[in-house]
């Protein structure tokens, strides 16, 4: 559905020509009631009757504002322009609005107030929270996104969909779902994505998925990134245990991938300068020690060595 630009007259003339109306529909009223003529008396209330309807095609157009024109039943144009106009007093019009608007996606809930006698009175305001959805592996999360947008095609807004934002939540829920069942939580290294370690991919891409999914609405996303990303609560205590010692393990290998350098770095050196000659034995004593040293979690406590080498 193609928009197609609607141009109205000018409110201020059509003004002045429905109060000059007026002044010759009361003239006309005066001279019948005067002169008793039955056939003015009929014109008059033609003219007024006509009067009336014609008041019905003042239309003030705000800023940012788009109304959708029918004309009984066809669409007739979409008026864009701010002002005061006058137009077809039959013109049937739907108001849409083209400013930015945003909202965060989420469950809707409800909670219910109740009074002193523990019953429920009255609703308490809508608000929403993150969609519990499961990743790549099935680990269940919480996750919501701020979805940023605005209607560039009024008449298709109006026309292609049924409410239409009720349509662009839908639907961006479902993208955002989508988009987090297909990937990881927090993935290795080798799945080159994870939804928590590429946050930035994340919004391009669930920006593509939303707007390919409401193209037809006449919308344009403008941005669409995740607010919350979280696991979800019966899960969530094992899953900082499984970090933890994901982390554990990584800074174990860090310390003991160090530790074989500098015990490399140690035996190189003193070869070199022929400080200490070492048989196996000794360089097997030397590395354990400084290996244990190096890797302990403690400070280790200094043992010095009075008699030989190896004893």
């Amino acid at each position: 559905m193609q928009d197609r630009d609607l141009r109205l007259v000018s409110g201020w003339p059509a003004l002045a020509g429905v109060a000059g109306g007026l002044g010759l529909i009361a003239l006309l009223g005066y001279v019948a009631a005067t002169g008793g003529n039955g056939q003015l008396w009929l014109v008059a209330g033609f003219g007024a009757v006509g009067w009336l309807v014609s008041l019905f095609g003042f239309v003030v157009n705000g800023p940012n504002t788009a109304r959708v024109v029918q004309l009984f039943g066809s669409y007739t144009g979409t008026l864009s322009d701010t002002g005061f106009f006058w137009g077809n007093p039959f013109y049937l019009t739907t108001v849409v609005s083209r400013r930015v608007r945003t909202f965060e996606t989420g469950t809707l809930h409800t909670e219910a107030v109740k009074d002193a006698a523990g019953k429920v009175t009255q609703a308490a305001s809508n608000s929403r929270r993150p969609s519990k959805v499961n990743d790549r592996d099935g680990t269940p999360l919480e996750i919501a996104a701020v979805v940023t947008w605005q209607v560039t095609a009024p008449a298709a807004a109006v026309f292609q969909v049924d409410r239409y934002e009720d349509f662009v939540h839908v639907q961006s829920e479902a993208a955002l779902r989508n988009l987090a069942s297909r990937y990881r939580y927090d993935g290795r290294e080798e799945d080159g994505f994870s939804l928590r370690g590429h946050i930035d991919d994340v919004a391009a891409q669930l920006k593509v998925e939303v707007q390919d999914r409401i193209t037809a609405a006449g919308v344009e996303i403008l941005e669409a990134r995740i607010s919350h990303l979280a696991y979800a609560p019966e899960v969530a205590g094992m899953m900082l245990q499984r970090q933890q010692a994901a982390a554990l393990v990584a800074a174990r290998r860090l310390i003991v991938d160090a530790a074989v350098g500098m015990v490399e770095h140690a035996l190189t050196d003193l070869a070199a300068k022929g400080l200490v000659d070492l048989d196996p034995e000794g360089k097997a004593a030397m590395v354990s020690n400084l290996m244990v040293v190096l890797c302990s979690h403690h400070s280790a406590q200094p043992v010095i060595n009075a008699g030989t080498l190896y004893s």
